[in-house]
């Protein structure tokens, strides 16, 4: 099985120089408000424009150096703006294209955090029930900065605690974390994308932020002159799995979950705490063991016995999609002659610099295999991600592989199968960050000719925090099965808990769906 990513191609290179993103923390809150004062006060001459407050922005970022962050509902991106041709401090320029001469204004490294009157503090009710858990809370949205496209599946948290979550397809996230964490440096990060970080307690105002991602500019020149042969490439990270990986068992705490959607509507959606027992990399002959914390579940009753509405294995895949200790058949030497690879290209990720390997299984080749892209840093030579599907032209030969229980009057064909996996490093040692998989098929009834239903399954784990002491085996009574039906667990729904997790924010349409029935249709199970 294998993954998908978003890569930043060369044509940055010819468009746009990046910005260097630096978090300056201030040694007291006096020399931060001064420096706020000097960086606001600074002069930049604006042409005469008319446009979005969006495009207008773009072009104070293009002439100060400094990108945005605010809420939506404080700055309208698609209101209609215009400034006259002229010098402006920078505080005068974003007063005059978003209209608004009362917004709070303050700089955080090369960010201007823009808020409402007041700075964007909590109210005394907000900071009560929140801090009364000890807790506060980020939440935003991650958006290329050029394309305005959502940056998905990009990793955000505290990489000193490894503390994280994972934003969703439309890059929305919410990263809940313990108040003793406030002072310490939230990172985002994603392939092709400068890694950002910022004071956490600067961003904790109840606001759902707009996060601009800058893409990493990587020069045609050394695109050139480092590409590489890519078995080469990829025999070294194969040999310097020990080094980066982790020689020791550790505990995963992680969010899973897992769903089955028909014409945009949800069919079921089951979501889940786990606590993994994660062997060495080196060990792969031994099992990971999986743990049930918390469960929950709904599901839509019209459609319950219509159309394929469990996944099988969901957690055992989403186990064995971690390529690093599971080598899949493209990384084994043995079966290089089944692949044609190739150094595709340069990218970035957490400021280091990648290389890409494209490969695809040989023409000649009948039977359903791979293809996809793998990104190696190209220092250590560690694999921090792949996308992966079923080769397109043999898929529905995999049908037969991924369909294990179906209604009798049904033809079930598979019609694309895509996974992604990516890895993040904590203390020098990488570990699993995020696995998804995406299955789609299409679905007639039998003695049908015409017309077809397509359903699309996904199931995913993303993790949350890891421990590295006092690791253990669980005893039997504990471990969760992981090649059964998890959506037909037993469980006893809590929800004070879910509301106290980072899970991944649901997709726009999936979480209408679940607004829309979770009040009728949760299962408690008993």
């Amino acid at each position: 099985m294998m993954p998908i990513f978003n890569i930043t191609h060369r044509r940055y290179a010819f468009r746009r120089l990046a910005w260097l993103f630096l978090l300056l923390l201030a040694a007291s809150h006096h020399l931060l408000r001064a420096d706020d004062e000097d960086g606001l006060e600074r002069r930049i001459r604006l042409p005469k424009s008319k446009g979005t407050v969006y495009e207008l922005l773009e072009k104070v970022t293009q002439r100060s150096g400094y990108l945005f962050i605010y809420d939506n509902s404080v700055v309208n991106n698609e209101q209609s703006a215009y400034v006259k041709k002229g010098e402006y401090t920078i505080r005068q320029a974003i007063y005059e294209i978003t209209g608004n001469l009362l917004l709070s204004l303050r700089i955080t490294g090369s960010h201007i955090l823009i808020q409402p009157p007041g700075g964007g503090r909590q109210t005394s009710s907000t900071l009560s029930s929140d801090s009364a858990a000890g807790h506060f809370t980020i939440s935003g949205t991650l958006l290329d900065r050029y394309t305005r496209e959502p940056v998905a599946y990009a990793t955000v948290g505290i990489p000193s605690d490894a503390i994280g979550t994972v934003a969703n397809l439309n890059g929305d996230f919410r990263l809940r974390l313990p108040d003793s964490l406030r002072r310490f440096a939230v990172s985002f990060s994603h392939t092709g994308y400068l890694t950002q970080e910022f004071e956490a307690g600067l961003l904790s105002t109840g606001q759902t932020h707009v996060f601009l991602m800058e893409p990493r500019v990587i020069s045609l020149q050394e695109v050139v002159v480092r590409l590489s042969n890519p078995l080469r490439l990829l025999h070294d990270m194969l040999a310097n799995r020990e080094a980066n990986y982790s020689k020791e068992p550790v505990y995963f705490t992680s969010f899973y979950r897992e769903g089955v959607e028909r014409k945009k509507g949800i069919v079921n959606l089951t979501e889940a705490i786990f606590r993994i027992y994660k062997t060495p990399y080196a060990d792969p002959t031994s099992a990971d063991q999986v743990k049930l914390l918390k469960m929950r579940r709904i599901s839509n009753e019209k459609d319950r016995d219509t159309l394929i509405t469990k996944i099988k294995s969901g957690i055992n895949a989403s186990l064995m999609l971690d390529v690093v200790k599971n080598l899949p058949d493209f990384l084994l030497p043995e079966n290089e002659l089944q692949y044609n690879y190739l150094h595709s290209d340069i990218t970035v990720i957490d400021n280091r610099t990648a290389n890409i390997i494209s490969f695809e299984q040989k023409k000649e080749i009948n039977e359903p295999l791979y293809r996809g892209e793998l990104i190696l840093d190209a220092k250590n030579d560690a694999l921090l991600s792949a996308r992966f599907e079923i080769h397109p032209r043999h898929v529905e030969k995999a049908t037969g592989m991924l369909v294990t229980r179906k209604s009798k009057n049904l033809n079930v064909t598979a019609h694309q199968v895509i996974y992604n996996v990516s890895y993040k490093p904590w203390n020098g040692t990488y570990y699993a960050n995020h696995i998804r998989g995406d299955l789609y098929f299409r679905i007639r009834k039998r003695n049908q000719f015409f017309g077809s239903t397509t359903i699309h399954t996904w199931f995913e784990i993303a993790t949350c925090k890891i421990e590295t002491t006092d690791v253990s085996r669980f005893t039997r009574d504990e471990t969760l099965r992981t090649r059964t039906v998890f959506a037909d667990t037993n469980f006893t729904y809590d929800a004070d808990f879910w509301g106290d997790f980072n899970i991944i924010l649901p997709e726009e349409k999936l979480g209408e769906a679940i607004s829309r029935i979770t009040s009728k249709i949760e299962e408690t199970g008993y």
